[in-house]
């Protein structure tokens, strides 16, 4: 490709924090430049959304539906080459849908639909249609998680004997004091356009992914408590899980918005027969690896000991921290080569992308629906019925 890949986006209008981080990551790598949008089901903030960006306002529109349509009509030197979905868990299906029956290409942001039925009718209109769908579980494009993934697949571990994956959030709190329209939480905490539920669908959703990236492991049984510790909500705020594994390997799952001063703590620990590893997102450049019989080792992004899946998305020297965006940035880069290789014939390659997939926003959502049915029957325990 001798030119940048054109975007298009729904969602992520003025106000939306996770809008502007998807247009920040993907701008990271210059390889990806963003044409077109409806940045809100409100025509007039699309508008002014679109005026911000410096959007030709001939490309900003009032609908998806609208975009998907008069996009696909372009010529396929202009059109977009795919859209990045930042809108409310309700629109994820549909806006999903109209641009791969329009063929275009998907990015999209998790949960990947508001049901499991939805997940699985969505993962058959990807293969008919052979396009590219990429899901924005951004957290897996950290090189250390990488790192992580290649000594597990490498047996330093050992066999997997059990997994503690948590997210603990404390922003939620607030709402014991304030319950004021316009907080973070009450789209979430609405059943029509957050699905079955908030705090898992939300956060769990990557603990639980996280773990299974790392591992490699499948879900096999769960067993769930979800509370509601703020008055009036109709949806979970915190949950813990135990968790049977395909293959014997036991876990913990535990994820909470009220989990009072912390703030973005996601934390995963894997324990093998020969070692174990953690990693903390909020100190994401260092991987932790420890033995029965030695001392503990503190592998850190950058340096020359890393292997190819981590130093292939590794940016900057060792000693120059990078996060957040950076991992977003990752899933983008792998997201690119998978849309580049389509537009020249060559999707997909034999060895894949290194970003999660449409298989993936059907086993999250598997996930939540059990978690939900077992928590619903006083934890017991639930199969996981993924693809």
């Amino acid at each position: 490709m001798k030119r940048k890949l054109r975007m298009g986006m729904v969602g992520g209008g003025r106000g939306a924090f996770i809008g502007a981080v998807h247009r920040m990551a993907a701008n990271l790598d210059g390889k990806i430049q963003l044409v077109a949008g409806c940045f809100s089901s409100n025509a007039e903030k699309s508008k002014l959304s679109g005026e911000d960006l410096f959007l030709d306002p001939a490309r900003v529109y009032s609908s998806y539906e609208e975009m998907a349509e008069k996009e696909a009509a372009l010529p396929a030197d202009q059109r977009i080459d795919f859209v990045s979905i930042v809108a409310r868990n309700d629109l994820h299906f549909p806006v999903a849908k109209a641009f791969l029956e329009a063929g275009i290409h998907v990015v999209c942001e998790k949960p990947m639909t508001l049901s499991l039925a939805e997940a699985k009718e969505l993962k058959k209109i990807v293969e008919r249609t052979g396009l590219v769908f990429v899901l924005t579980h951004n957290y897996t494009g950290y090189p250390m998680v990488k790192e992580a993934r290649a000594m597990v697949k490498a047996g330093k571990l050992g066999r997997i004997l059990k997994i503690v994956s948590e997210y603990p959030q404390g922003y939620g709190i607030a709402g014991l004091r304030d319950q004021s329209e316009g907080k973070i939480s009450n789209w979430r905490m609405d059943p029509s356009i957050s699905g079955i539920s908030n705090c898992m669908g939300d956060i769990g959703s990557h603990a639980e992914n996280l773990a299974r990236f790392i591992s490699g492991l499948e879900l096999e049984e769960i067993a769930a408590d979800l509370n509601t510790f703020v008055p009036g909500r109709p949806l979970d705020d915190d949950g813990s899980m135990l968790v049977r594994y395909q293959g014997g390997a036991r876990g913990i799952i535990y994820a909470s918005q009220i989990s009072t001063g912390d703030e973005n703590g996601l934390t995963i620990r894997i324990y093998g027969t020969e070692a174990s590893i953690e990693w903390h997102q909020e100190h994401p450049n260092e991987l932790i690896v420890k033995f029965a019989d030695k001392a503990r080792e503190i592998w850190r992004r950058g340096n020359s000991y890393n292997g190819p899946e981590a130093s292939k998305f590794t940016r900057l020297p060792f000693g120059h921290p990078e996060g957040f965006i950076e991992a977003f940035a990752n899933i983008y880069l792998a997201a690119a080569e998978a849309i580049n290789d389509s537009i020249e014939g060559k999707f997909p390659r034999p060895e894949g992308y290194d970003f999660p997939t449409v298989n993936d926003g059907l086993e999250g959502m598997a996930f939540i629906e059990a978690v939900v049915a077992s928590s619903k029957e006083n934890a017991a325990w639930k199969p996981v019925h993924g693809s």
